[in-house]
């Protein structure tokens, strides 16, 4: 296989229109379509999902998609091939497949789930979350004694660690984390010492581990014990309504990558800043040493080994599995996050050679090194070029993690990952010199506290007694990152549990480079609400991770922790800089949106259930429900979650098949501009840590899927 590299646009409220349009349809399957009806005994089943999959292409291919009001569906743009089809739908049975062709129209029979626990095992896993009952507030700060860690000092941090601290890898709620079909919980004398023993085994089981202790070891044990005999002795979530109107308008086309031991972290489909880039181009993923590419149109599947300038060891000590003879690793490269650029390269944080950094980074020969010296990175930087089928491999004396272009003459591409600083690489001089060194650089986080316009030293260091007269220095795990591109600013993401020297809530933070970096560099930080005696508990947010902006220059992040999709509007601040302006200064610039999952039970204040990896801004309307769409990606609920910035109301685009979608990054692309909704699209893929707790376990791979919206459910 060889991989190289005017429409109409509608409305929110005139797409949801369309779903009333269905009802006075026919579905007629055409040359590349399946259609047909779903019939159960109780009439037409509205909102459930009619899935088509083959293993007849190059690799496994499925499209999903949702019946309108009268129970008819119309599955489009299906490749030649026969395909196993077949309903799910919250209060129903599975039903038997059958076999159709392209053309082929159906009565699809659809039957009740026979008792509560058979409907609920395709919910989503928020759902089953949500029965997780929680330490009451009263109990909080831990003492110790009580089995909480005293360093537990609200409900609230103890709620951010069950979300943000122990869903980083992978879902909770799931089969595979509820039940625990894996161990004999017969063998063990407690469900608490099975807990025990599962959290110790795996990959990232020392991981699972240190976040158990960092909680109180015993009570978040028996949080989740209490948990899964509860499940196991019949208790049932409630029900999730099934697809409403536009959201009955989604179509999902699905495509395997990767294998079973291997993972994907991110994807990447085109040029953020331009979404007509690679159009109908391969889709690109990335994992530790694990780099993929789906090309969309001839249905095939690509792995590469990503390589190093110079080895290293892969590190870490695997605990034993319960699912290999040896637990899967994730490869020295540690390949974390793609960007594409204006040329089609594929961009990547990886580690090309050892942390210690050389002598350039530390002793003042480099005008960023004389700043502010840089004594190790653990990931740097890497593309890989499609035309010549090769991987370039870039220095950098600041870790890597996330990375974003900017929409300047140079191309900068911007870095998140270290704990010290932010970094730039001039990519427009990089390919004009080569020259990694000079066409890098990188700034501390320095905020303005002694309110005199300008960063000077010294400054307090983190952990100092604070001396008024100076500026401060903050440090701590920088973890989304983008550039405005209405004032050339960056903004990061420090989350709540990015590390001891971040302070909880966690925090977003702008870095204004000036005219003559580093030395012009300035920061500002702000906190979500939290303890805040201007806002009431119900509005407070902690656990920004990802990050983006909108065309206006609004910030948005999800608040993995509360289960809030956030946006930051600076210009609505009274307070930008001084000695007041360490945080929580600016609650008028936050405005917060609970996401729509269910709440667990006992938490006081707004938390949910759900837990959002990143999010993302469809800054160009590549989905079609408008552009600067804010979304978070629905990683504990099998979902991408849509705001309507005119309504405010919530699209939630389900994942109904495999149960375990849990997606990080998204990207949008217009393949074509003149097909409608046909040649727009979303990219997200399946992008757990554990494959093997997707629906159908061991064996299972990641996938990439595509999220399309039509005018009605019976669009071709």
């Amino acid at each position: 296989m060889a991989i190289r590299g005017s429409m109409v646009i509608v409305a929110a409220g005139a797409v949801a229109a369309f779903a009333g349009v269905a009802a006075a349809q026919t579905a007629a399957a055409g040359e590349t379509s399946v259609a047909g009806v779903v019939r159960s005994a109780d009439g037409p089943e509205a909102g459930v999902w009619v899935i088509a999959e083959t293993d007849d292409l190059e690799t496994g291919f499925r499209k999903i998609v949702v019946t309108g009001d009268d129970g008819r569906f119309l599955i489009p743009e299906l490749a030649t091939a026969t395909y196993s089809v077949w309903v799910r739908g919250y209060g129903l049975a599975d039903s038997e497949p059958q076999s159709a062709r392209p053309g082929d129209t159906l009565e699809l029979t659809a039957a009740a789930a026979a008792t509560p626990r058979e409907a609920a095992a395709v919910y989503p896993a928020n759902y089953w979350y949500s029965l997780i009952e929680v330490p009451p507030a009263a109990d909080f700060p831990g003492t110790g004694d009580n089995g909480i860690n005293p360093a537990m000092r609200t409900q609230e941090h103890f709620i951010d660690g069950l979300k943000d601290g122990c869903q980083l890898c992978h879902q909770l709620g799931n089969e595979a984390t509820r039940e625990m079909p894996m161990v004999d919980l017969d063998e063990f004398d407690s469900t608490a010492a099975a807990w025990a023993f599962r959290l110790g085994t795996g990959a990232t089981g020392s991981s699972m581990i240190r976040q158990l202790n960092e909680m109180g070891r015993q009570r978040t044990l028996d949080v989740y014990a209490d948990w899964t005999d509860r499940i196991l002795a019949g208790e049932v979530p409630p029900t999730p309504p099934r697809p409403q109107g536009v959201e009955r308008n989604l179509v999902l086309t699905m495509w395997k990558w990767s294998s079973p031991r291997k993972h994907v972290h991110d994807n990447i489909a085109t040029d953020k800043r331009n979404p007509r880039l690679n159009a109908n181009g391969p889709v690109y993923g990335v994992l530790g040493d694990n780099f993929v590419a789906v090309d969309p149109v001839a249905h095939e599947a690509r792995e590469w080994v990503l390589p190093m300038r110079d080895s290293r060891s892969a590190g870490g000590r695997a605990l034993p599995s319960l699912y290999w003879d040896e637990a899967p690793g994730y490869g020295a490269a540690s390949g974390h996050n793609p960007m594409m650029d204006a040329e089609g390269r594929v961009w990547l944080t990886s580690a090309i050679r050892p942390s210690g950094n050389p002598d350039w980074c530390r002793d003042g020969s480099h005008p960023s090194a004389a700043y502010f010296p840089v004594e190790r990175s653990t990931r740097q930087v890497s593309y890989y070029d499609p035309e010549a089928d090769e991987f370039v491999f870039i220095d950098s004396c600041y870790t890597t993690h996330h990375l974003q272009f900017a929409e300047d003459a140079d191309d900068t591409l911007w870095f998140s990952g270290d704990i010290d600083v932010v970094g730039w690489l001039n990519t427009r001089l990089y390919d004009r010199t080569g020259d990694e060194q000079a066409a890098q650089g990188w700034c501390p986080t320095v905020i303005d506290t002694n309110g005199d316009g300008a960063v000077t030293k010294p400054w307090n260091e983190p952990g100092e007694a604070p001396d008024p007269a100076r500026d401060t220095r903050l440090d701590g795990f920088a973890y989304g990152i983008i550039p405005n591109p209405v004032d050339g600013s960056i903004w990061i993401t420090r989350g709540s549990m990015s590390g001891p020297a971040t302070e909880f809530p966690g925090s977003i933070l702008r870095l204004d480079p000036g005219a003559s970096p580093p030395e012009t560099c300035s920061a500002e930080v702000y906190e979500p609400p939290f303890e805040n005696p201007a806002v009431a508990r119900e509005g407070w947010g902690y656990g920004p991770r990802g990050i983006d902006v909108d065309r206006h220059g609004v910030l948005w992040t999800a608040l993995s922790g509360s289960g809030h999709l956030a946006s930051f509007d600076r210009r609505k601040c009274a307070v930008l800089n001084g000695p007041t302006a360490t945080g929580q200064h600016c609650p008028e610039g936050w405005t917060l949106h609970s996401t729509p999952g269910p709440r667990m039970r006992g938490v006081t204040g707004s938390a949910n259930a759900d837990f959002h990896y990143y999010n993302w801004v469809d800054q160009f309307d590549t989905l079609g429900l408008g552009p600067n769409v804010p979304m978070a990606s629905g990683s504990g609920s099998d979902s991408l979650l849509a705001l309507l910035p005119e309504t405010r109301e919530w699209v939630v685009m389900r994942v109904p098949y495999p149960l375990g979608f849990y997606t990080r990054g998204l990207n949008g692309r217009i393949d074509d501009p003149e097909a409608g909704w046909k040649g727009r699209g979303l990219w997200g893929s399946y992008d757990t840590m554990a494959n093997w707790h997707s629906e159908g376990g061991r064996g299972k791979t990641s996938e990439i899927v595509r999220f399309q919206i039509r005018p009605h459910p019976l669009a071709e």
